[in-house]
């Protein structure tokens, strides 16, 4: 059995006193306020699944760039979870903001720039003043999540080939056009992103839907996005508790979205990939 590993699961503490909430954009999410999820929660929820650890991503939009939950629960679970902090990337004391965190646990950066509360905007993904950070980030062999749209492909495309050691990992395929079926041409700016073999791809619960949209089928899909990108640089994560449902339903819709693929791909996808993206988790 491949061992398991959750990329994209969420945490809200109970305790708004210690963790009061600060959302980015000034907008808090309605699921993290109607389904929250703590950490124990989570850990009981991947026992359940069979999820081995994950890399528990920040709640931009309960959290902001206030971390302190993630890193306390790191402490707490020793093993079985790392964390994927947010930091305002454009601040001039970026670098040593980071460092702090690294130094508390979190051994990922996650850049939010707009989902449920707020539309995309990738203005900031390339700004320079940013470059300082993702220069730390590449020395200290800190993965990098870019949750964009389409319109930001081109912009990663250039901070891969700027920074190419830095992994970066793309959320939800960047929510491209998958409609058309295979060959899936309209996908075609994704899969340019081929090239840059530091760009990597998270499948959460939007890639398994993207892939069952109109002409879209998963056996097409999967293997098409294996035979460009190759499974090492897939991985899968839940968006749990964000997506509806539990954990283990979560996995296994993914599951049998990827059924048709190779046993060594699905392990890779499953869990494989998520242990060269964070090396705590391969311990």
């Amino acid at each position: 059995m491949p061992v398991i590993v959750d990329i994209h699961p969420h945490i809200v503490s109970d305790d708004e006193t210690k963790y009061p909430p600060a959302p980015l954009f000034g907008k808090r999410s309605g699921w993290s306020k109607e389904r929250p999820s703590n950490v124990e929660n989570l850990i009981a929820a991947m026992d359940r699944a069979g999820v081995a650890k994950a890399a528990i991503v920040q709640v931009s939009t309960c959290y902001g760039f206030d971390n302190n939950y993630l890193a306390d629960s790191v402490v707490k679970f020793p093993g079985r979870v790392t964390a994927v902090g947010s930091v305002d990337m454009l601040a001039p004391d970026a670098p040593k903001t980071i460092q702090k965190w690294l130094d508390r646990g979190i051994s990922g950066l996650r850049m939010f720039l707009g989902g449920s509360t707020k539309a995309y905007d990738t203005s900031s993904l390339d700004d320079p003043r940013s470059f300082p950070a993702w220069e730390l980030c590449q020395e200290a062999g800190v993965p990098i999540v870019v949750n964009i749209d389409s319109s930001g492909f081109s912009q990663t495309a250039g901070l891969a080939k700027r920074f190419p050691k830095v992994k970066i990992i793309i959320d939800h395929l960047g929510h491209a056009d998958t409609s058309d079926g295979a060959p899936y041409k309209k996908a075609s700016p994704l899969f340019g992103l081929a090239p840059f073999e530091n760009i990597y791809l998270k499948l959460t619960p939007t890639v398994v839907d993207y892939s069952q949209r109109e002409l879209a089928t998963p056996d097409t899909f999967f293997p098409r996005l294996v035979e460009v990108f190759g499974a090492q640089r897939l991985a899968w994560g839940s968006d749990y508790p964000a997506t509806k449902g539990e954990l283990s339903e979560i996995l296994g819709r993914l599951k049998d979205a990827i059924k048709s693929l190779s046993t060594d791909d699905q392990a890779w996808i499953l869990g494989k990939t998520a242990q060269t993206l964070y090396p705590k988790l391969a311990d």
